[in-house]
């Protein structure tokens, strides 16, 4: 059986990012942009977002999305794939410097993520991303892109000490070099200097959002995310599972926000400068688990499978986003408890479809 097409992004979160946007998109009017990871979390809403407005606002951009299985995306969002001002290229995100595109901007989304098999090729995935990064780069110049957008992350950062409430931009920490573990942070950090060298030897403008925590439709329920895992645990009538003690603090913005974010900073962030991208409203792993259930299953068990240890200094994961709400005029628009909401009602939509196509 092949893969059932999932649904289109609720119209309300599409004019959401317009409505947040709009004054923006006359610098893509006529123009190309080249995404890279369209296929993933990230890339969908950029790429949906992106389609809305430019039918809305009668645009004429078109979009070049690099994907290593043309097949694939056009199951998984048939409606985008079908759009003709999108154009799929196949291809791997290590090997598309060579490609014969035009863009005016380039936006590289696309990452190796830290997964289980990272512990053990650690090497491997630093190696695929740092890869990317410069093959990206090169399409940038090659194709005579204007701005190049990095998607980055708080990995960076290494460890938030918990002294340091919320993260900024300028900390001077970072992820431990002797770590195998800290490869994504690794990669991402050396990838935003080849940003800054790229742009200045080539003369383009290159900007970093440094991405934390998200929620919404598409994110993946089985890669985990704490707050997948949990949507997942109550979409299946619970328990919902918390792994660890539940003490870690997190905050999740919500993905139409998050693209909203994202394309202010491609289109009117400083160029040489990184945006940290996220809410700096903070909780508790186990709060979350318990928010989940109030909104997606509420007669449904929270399960934390350790307990906490007095003492223990508390790890945190929290931006501060001043930065971006001082110079771009961002925010945290969509509540969490909305988010969550909205994250569910997606999901319950995806699994009543493939019941109907398996019908």
């Amino acid at each position: 059986m092949g893969m059932t097409a999932l649904p289109p992004l609720a119209t309300a979160d599409l004019d959401h990012v317009l409505d947040h946007t709009q004054p923006l998109w006359d610098k893509l009017r006529g123009q190309s942009i080249f995404l890279t990871g369209g296929t993933g979390f990230f890339g969908c809403w950029l790429l949906e977002s992106f389609v809305h407005a430019n039918d809305r606002l009668n645009l004429d951009a078109t979009a070049t999305v690099l994907t290593r299985s043309p097949a694939a995306f056009r199951a998984k969002v048939p409606h985008l794939a079908a759009h003709p001002a999108v154009r799929l290229i196949h291809g791997d995100m290590c090997d598309c410097a060579g490609l014969d595109v035009k863009a005016a901007c380039v936006i590289h989304a696309a990452a190796e993520a830290w997964l289980p098999s990272s512990a053990t090729r650690p090497t491997e995935a630093f190696d695929r991303n740092v890869t990317a990064t410069r093959q990206a780069l090169e399409l940038a110049r090659r194709c005579g892109a204007r701005r190049f957008l990095f998607a980055s992350s708080g990995a960076v950062y290494g460890r938030q000490p918990t002294e340091v409430p919320r993260i900024p931009e300028d900390f001077a920490g970072a992820p431990d070099p002797l770590d195998p573990l800290t490869t994504y942070g690794q990669a991402k950090r050396v990838s935003e200097f080849m940003c800054a060298a790229a742009a200045r030897q080539h003369g383009f403008d290159a900007v970093v959002a440094r991405c934390f925590a998200f929620v919404g439709p598409h994110l993946q329920l089985d890669a985990g995310y704490a707050i997948g895992n949990f949507i997942r645990d109550a979409l299946a009538g619970g328990p919902i599972n918390v792994n660890g003690d539940g003490t870690p603090y997190r905050s999740y913005l919500y993905a139409a926000d998050l693209a909203v974010w994202l394309w202010t900073i491609l289109l009117r962030g400083q160029p040489g400068r990184a945006y940290n991208v996220g809410s700096d409203a903070e909780l508790p792993i186990r709060q979350l688990a318990g928010e989940v259930r109030d909104v997606a299953a509420p007669r449904a068990e929270v399960k934390v499978a350790k307990q906490a240890i007095p003492g223990r200094p508390t790890e945190r994961y929290v931006p501060s986003i001043e930065r971006a709400r001082r110079e771009l005029g961002l925010d945290v628009w969509v509540s969490r408890t909305d988010a969550i909401a909205r994250t569910v009602a997606w999901y319950r939509d995806t699994v009543r479809a493939k019941t109907e196509a398996g019908s």
